[in-house]
């Protein structure tokens, strides 16, 4: 891509050379360098990144946050459960010996009676003072005697 392609491919978007700049992240002095096809009198051809910015541009992308992550595989999920053993039988206590049951609560703020502690607020750390700038020392001048 040439300065003159640039322009072509900034115009079928109908877009100013600013607004194509901040598109392709870049600034407008740049671009019009880019599209000039030179900067101070040498020739400059716009870098790769940005061509592939006019590409993705062309196609729709605004922005790109990277590759979406892979799907984890629940490898457990996929394996065959193994058959559990049957463990022998414990001795019963009798029914008046049982402890009854207990119904385990869903969330720490029902066993509280649906009140939930304030935390305690958390105080900024002292912001951190650069230390002064000390000039040099000048070199000591030999004594005469």
């Amino acid at each position: 891509m040439d300065g003159k392609q640039l322009k072509a491919w900034r115009k079928s978007l109908d877009l100013s050379q600013k607004e194509a700049a901040e598109a392709l992240g870049l600034k407008r002095r740049i671009f019009q360098y880019y599209e000039k096809g030179e900067r101070d009198g040498e020739a400059i051809k716009p870098p790769k990144t940005v061509r592939l910015a006019c590409w993705a541009l062309t196609q729709g992308v605004v922005d790109y946050l990277g590759p979406e992550p892979p799907e984890k595989k629940d490898d457990k999920k996929d394996r065959p459960k193994k058959a559990a053993k049957p463990a022998p039988a414990a001795p019963q206590p009798p029914a008046e010996a049982a402890a009854p049951a207990v119904t385990p609560l869903a969330s720490p703020v029902e066993d509280m009676g649906g009140i939930a502690p304030v935390p305690a607020p958390l105080e900024p750390a002292p912001a951190a003072r650069p230390a002064p700038a000390r000039k040099p020392r000048a070199p000591r001048k030999p004594k005469a005697e």
